[in-house]
């Protein structure tokens, strides 16, 4: 059946732009890391895509080796695309990455020139796509010049592969002098994208959203719920089906003590009438320089709960204090 998306998707949505740019992305932005690759069914991803942008989702966020196994979630995004989006292409935000390992040797990993143009190639043939909006670095790269890196990404740009470039997991100090290194190129840096969470809190003590603000760039946030953490999932201990049960780098950040904390922040929620992971959402957002989370879903239930976090209320003072008790990391 062909899909015609919501006559009213753009009504519920909240838009923020990226910095002192002209873009503006959904508050809440769906990442396709785990939930996209060929271990999934093609009809679930396409009903939560579908469901997205009919509740005006306009930004899907994906990465070269996004999975499993790597370049998947490219290649399934690609199918979903020319079935159903292709029409509505001018009103979605596709953006992709490259720094992590992609393909064997010296030139599929990190920031080199040649890593990025050439991964950028692949992921655009993998999507079926002439350019991407936004496409980030990963990563730092501690051995590759950043002039090398940025001047890459103006590259990128200026050929015409990506309308604006950004990077991910840079700090404060490093975002400073990207940005003033692709200033003078003459690309400017549209965003960055750290982890942050209540559990990961460390954007904060970096001052990484006032360098930001700065430069005039945005910030989009990954794992705001701390890998699933910040749900309702953990409150009884590990289920077996969680990603901690499946991921021992997730199992081991988690211990009783920091039950007890989603505990308590699971009683703080309630008392807002939301879930906790609703309110965890709410407060990644609390602050207007922060642009987009990115959350990812499993299911169309897991997306409209998680979307539900912008309709719940204001935070008072005492709750933001309440909350800062146990929101420690």
């Amino acid at each position: 059946m062909t899909y015609l998306p919501a006559d009213a998707r753009y009504d519920s949505m909240q838009y923020r732009r990226s910095g002192r740019s002209g873009l503006a992305l959904p508050a809440i932005s769906l990442g396709l890391w785990q939930n996209f690759g060929h271990n999934r069914p093609m009809e679930t991803q396409r009903d939560i895509l579908r469901r997205a942008f009919d509740l005006g989702v306009t930004h899907f966020d994906l990465a070269n080796n996004y999975g499993p196994p790597y370049g998947a979630a490219e290649e399934n995004f690609g199918r979903h695309l020319a079935a159903d989006f292709r029409p509505f292409r001018d009103e979605l935000i596709i953006s992709s990455k490259a720094g992590y390992d992609m393909w064997p040797g010296p030139y599929g990993n990190f920031g080199s020139r040649k890593y990025l143009v050439a991964s950028l190639d692949q992921s655009l043939r993998r999507m079926g796509l002439d350019y991407v909006d936004v496409f980030y670095h990963h990563r730092p790269d501690p051995d590759t010049p950043l002039e090398e890196t940025m001047a890459a990404l103006d590259h990128i740009v200026r050929s015409g592969r990506a309308l604006y470039v950004g990077v991910s997991n840079y700090d404060a100090e490093r975002v400073r002098r990207a940005a003033a290194i692709l200033s003078d190129l003459g690309t400017p840096l549209l965003i960055n994208q750290p982890s942050y969470s209540m559990f990961n809190r460390w954007t904060e003590r970096d001052g990484l959203l006032d360098t930001l603000e700065d430069v005039g760039a945005g910030c989009i946030v990954f794992s705001p719920l701390a890998q699933g953490m910040l749900t309702d999932r953990y409150l009884k201990g590990i289920p077996s089906d969680s990603r901690a049960a499946q991921y021992e780098w997730v199992r081991d950040q988690i211990d009783e003590t920091k039950l007890a904390r989603v505990r308590a922040l699971h009683a703080i929620a309630a008392e807002r009438g939301q879930s906790l992971a609703q309110m965890a959402l709410a407060w990644a957002l609390r602050d207007e320089r922060m642009t987009s989370v990115i959350i990812g879903a499993s299911s169309v239930t897991q997306l409209e709960d998680n979307l539900g976090a912008l309709s719940g209320p204001v935070f008072t003072d005492d709750e933001l204090a309440a909350i800062d008790e146990h929101a420690v990391g």
